[in-house]
């Protein structure tokens, strides 16, 4: 729908779509410029008054604007904000001003004149609390999508970065933005990825970024491994663009998707470059050592108490007392009750939140072991698994090994090692079949196999004049 030549229809018009009256916060108004009719249309809370102010002062001490014949021509000569544009399409007018644009609609055109100057409401750019690091830049995204891309730009002072913008399906109509270095990108990754993103259409994204995830991937509810990477670290997400990765920002989001992702790139974290080259690659092969442990001790050990297999040389392992609870009920219940205090924590306000879980843990172990619900054994490792699990940084990870090492005490407690043998080929199967969003695979580099860059992915090598 376009605007008509008469400004009394376009007004009307506007007045009900905008829902002037009907809304306290939509924001009406009539002035005259150079003898001209105009009326003006805003959020309030979303427009910059001191920006405003300036132009419309201006306009209304204009003596004539006959001059302009077009909207385009009246933005040209009367309007003093540098952002501002004609629009002649209704609906993408309004959706302009419910992202924050002032519009301003003049008598004698079948236009609109569009101004960005919007000030959102935001937070500071504080450093995330997941992700943080001894040394290095200590901010991090917000939920304001210009922001967001000015820290971006603050770190690549390079006219190759390209932040592309887009708009996601008519139903929600949310700002997103690819940004990429236009030497280093994948032509033919950056072409899949604009062609998923525009095959989006959902009404709504208000879960943020999963919520364009999971449009854009195929879906596997059966496969728990992430086919995203996020992070809420400007920094991090400018290494990767520097490598020639896709950054994805997603407006009211302050987490960055970072495309393509593989299983591999999960080993990396911040922390490994702000050390010498020897100290970071050793926090990636403990990191490493960490993700194989979380999966596989609490199974394995079963499988040694189950086989009857800790005498001897594996004393040490054994169970020091009896009891009546089946281990597997026990090991099952340990997992329910980490799960539980992790999110009793997390809806604790903050100023109990670290006492309430230390006493949480104390008492319920406690009262658990002489109960006899539980042995000392099985609450020692797992407590080693819940420690570990904060290794990596990936909150969606974590739980993608929980529910697999639940999966593996099922398989061990039905056939024993053969049973944690199937149990891992049904891991690697998973592992071989997740289909990530965009990318050449799941495994990639180890399948396709590229040895060059699996050495850089599991050890953190020099900075040099080769690999900046």
């Amino acid at each position: 729908m376009r605007f008509s030549e008469s400004f009394s229809d376009n007004a009307a018009l506007l007045d009900r779509l905008l829902g002037v009256g009907r809304c306290f916060d939509v924001v009406g108004r009539d002035l005259y410029a150079g003898g001209r009719r105009c009326r003006v249309y805003t959020i309030d809370g979303y427009g910059d008054d001191a920006v405003l102010e300036r132009v419309w002062e201006h306009l209304i001490t204009l003596s004539s604007t006959a001059w302009a014949e077009t909207m385009q021509d009246f933005i040209e000569r009367y309007v003093s904000f540098g952002e501002a544009d004609a629009e002649r399409d209704v609906e993408r007018a309004v959706t302009a001003v419910f992202l924050g644009k002032t519009l301003l609609l003049a008598e004698g055109y079948a236009e609109s004149a569009l101004i960005d100057a919007k000030q959102y409401p935001a937070r500071s750019v504080e450093e995330p609390s997941s992700g943080k690091v001894l040394r290095g830049a200590h901010d991090g995204f917000i939920e304001t999508l210009v922001v967001n891309a000015a820290l971006l730009r603050r770190r690549i002072r390079d006219p190759r970065l390209t932040l592309e913008g887009h708009q996601i399906s008519e139903g929600s109509r949310a700002d997103v933005a690819l940004c990429y270095m236009e030497h280093k990108v994948d032509r033919d990754l950056l072409e899949e990825v604009r062609r998923k993103l525009q095959a989006v259409d959902i009404r709504s994204v208000s879960m943020g970024q999963e919520s364009i995830a999971e449009a854009m991937m195929q879906p596997q509810w059966w496969n728990p491994f992430p086919n995203v990477r996020y992070t809420e670290r400007p920094d991090a997400a400018t290494a990767c663009i520097m490598e020639g990765s896709i950054v994805l920002l997603v407006d009211n989001s302050p987490a960055a998707m970072i495309l393509p992702t593989s299983f591999f790139d999960f080993v990396q974290e911040a922390n490994d470059f702000c050390f010498p080259p020897l100290i970071g690659s050793y926090l990636r092969i403990l990191r490493t050592v960490v993700f194989l442990l979380t999966l596989f001790i609490t199974p394995a050990w079963y499988a040694l108490v189950k086989s009857g297999a800790t005498e001897g040389a594996l004393h040490f392992l054994a169970i020091a007392e009896d009891y009546e609870v089946p281990l597997l009920v026990q090991l099952l219940f340990a997992e329910f009750i980490v799960d539980l205090i992790k999110l009793t924590s997390l809806n604790t306000p903050p100023v109990f939140s670290n006492s309430f879980s230390m006493i949480g843990a104390l008492v319920l172990g406690d009262f658990a072991v002489q109960a006899h619900w539980l042995v000392p054994e099985v609450l020692a490792y797992m407590a080693f698994v819940a420690i570990a699990n904060f290794a990596q940084p990936s909150y969606e990870l974590g739980y993608a090994f929980k529910l697999l090492r639940l999966m593996l005490l099922l398989f061990v407690a039905a056939l024993g090692w053969v049973g944690l043998a199937l149990g891992t080929a049904a891991i690697v199967a998973l592992l071989a079949t997740n289909r990530p969003i965009a990318g050449r695979g799941y495994l990639y580099p180890l399948i396709p196999f590229n040895g060059k860059a699996l050495r850089r992915l599991l050890i953190r090598r020099p900075i040099s004049r080769e690999n900046t």
